[in-house]
């Protein structure tokens, strides 16, 4: 077995010829600019796949049947369907906990801080809104209102490690708390906005499943299992009232615990006393080896919080499975010529790179006037403004939008407009960065 030549690796692990592959893959996973690279691949492909020969057989896999039947009860969706309404649930509770953690533990926790982010969030929320109502209001395609509102944060995160220090570490939270607000007023608009027909006795139901959650937490039940049981319960439950099931994935998340169970102390007391039992002689006599493990293993893992503990294991696979699968779902449309100059288009795309920064600079620009506010230190208004742009890339959260604003004629002009306005928001963000001077006295954080 060949051994680590990491000095600082005083006691490493066996290594297997496996992990010649896993290592490299690990390493890649957790660089957090890779997602945003595979987003755009999994895009790439998926715009390739519908404007080619296998168009239709693509379609058809979408659109294949796939059901489940509880006696009487039959749920019977499209694998489209699934990866919108289920895989995006575990993607939106994953946002869910990532805005309780921020919330809770984060820089929206302090009112000087949050300000800005917040400020900058509403003016890129309400000017794309209402650019976009200039545009379409009155007309077909006025409820897609809020398809510009939201930004995307993978690909935010990429555009900003490709600029490398030319983005200050202050900018860099700001902008990843804006998106945080952004998340929240996009799940508000889904939960409002979009929310047609409702089943009273399901959406008691779901009320009910919630509670449960809450008292299994109050009474000490750590096992995720019951959780993943009334999870699944509260999100059929939400499906079937007529609210989209995405907002059970939300609600979830913000239940999920951010304290963890056992201290550090009483996690190194019971690490050294069972290092201690292998240590012996008695170690190989011992009865009940599988019980210790195990027990130190919970140990470990209460040392964290259950927020903490499944942003961390869940986040890579919504990262670089369910946001490719989404976007190789939703993100394959038919370019037409004609499609650019669609109203709908045109008007997703203006909200997307007009409305985004105009809201960003003007909100802030109040917020900092009216000393609610300042500016992170080596931030200037030209910084700003670069943000403002970057933060115009709606992609994923704006796809999804589309997919519940806009009907069949509407929907592929639509997405066009998303994927217009978001390259083009992206490149002159990027544009106004690389002709800024570099921030001085202060390094950008890594991406």
């Amino acid at each position: 077995m060949a051994r680590s030549k990491d000095a600082g690796d005083k006691h490493p692990l066996p290594k297997e010829p496996v992990h010649r592959v896993t290592a490299p893959i690990a390493r890649f996973i957790h660089i957090q600019s890779a997602s945003g690279v595979v987003l755009l691949l999994a895009t790439v492909v998926a715009l390739i796949a519908a404007n080619g020969e296998a168009a239709e057989a693509v379609h058809h896999f979408w659109m294949t049947k796939i059901g489940i039947a509880i006696g009487d009860f039959k749920l019977n969706l499209s694998l489209e369907h699934w990866v919108n309404d289920a895989l995006m649930a575990i993607f939106f509770f994953v946002v869910g906990l990532e805005v309780k953690r921020e919330l809770v533990l984060g820089e929206l926790r302090e009112a000087r801080k949050a300000a800005l982010p917040i400020a900058a969030a509403l003016g890129g929320m309400i000017a794309p809104a209402a650019i976009y109502l200039a545009f379409q209001g009155g007309h077909p395609g006025e409820r897609g209102w809020g398809i510009p509102m939201a930004t995307d944060i993978a690909f935010v995160v990429g555009c900003m490690a490709i600029l490398g220090d030319r983005v200050p570490h202050g900018l860099r939270v700001m902008l990843l708390s804006l998106a945080i607000v952004d998340d929240i007023g996009a799940i508000l608009v889904i939960a409002i906005a979009y929310t047609d027909n409702l089943n009273s006795d399901w959406l008691v139901a779901a009320l009910v499943g919630l509670i449960f959650v809450h008292f299994a937490a109050r009474i000490g039940v750590r096992s995720f299992a019951p959780y993943v049981f009334l999870g699944a319960f509260v999100w059929l439950a939400v499906h079937e009232s007529g609210i989209h099931a995405t907002i059970a994935g939300v609600a979830l998340g913000l239940m999920t615990p951010a304290r963890s169970y056992i201290n550090r102390g009483i996690f190194n007391e019971l690490f050294e006393r069972i290092g201690n039992l292998v240590q012996g002689d008695d170690w190989d006599a011992e009865p009940h080896k599988a019980d210790k493990v195990r027990k130190l293993q919970w140990a470990a893992r209460e040392t964290l919080s259950p927020l903490e503990y499944l942003e961390g294991t869940l986040h890579p696979w919504v990262a670089f499975l369910i946001m490719p699968i989404f976007a190789l779902a939703n993100a394959g449309v038919v370019f037409d010529v004609e499609q650019l100059t669609d109203p709908v288009a045109i008007a997703v795309a203006v909200g997307l790179l007009v409305g985004k920064p105009l809201g960003i600079v003007a909100f802030c620009y109040f917020a900092v006037r009216m000393n609610v506010a300042s500016l992170p230190a080596s931030v200037n208004w030209g910084m700003i403004l670069a943000g403002g742009f970057l933060s115009g890339i709606g992609f994923t959260m704006a796809l999804f939008i589309a997919n519940l604003a806009l009907d069949a004629s509407m929907l592929s002009a639509g997405k066009i407009g998303v994927l217009c306005g978001s390259a083009a928001a992206a490149v002159i963000g990027m544009a106004i960065f690389l002709a800024l001077p570099k921030p001085k006295g202060t390094a950008a954080a890594k991406a």
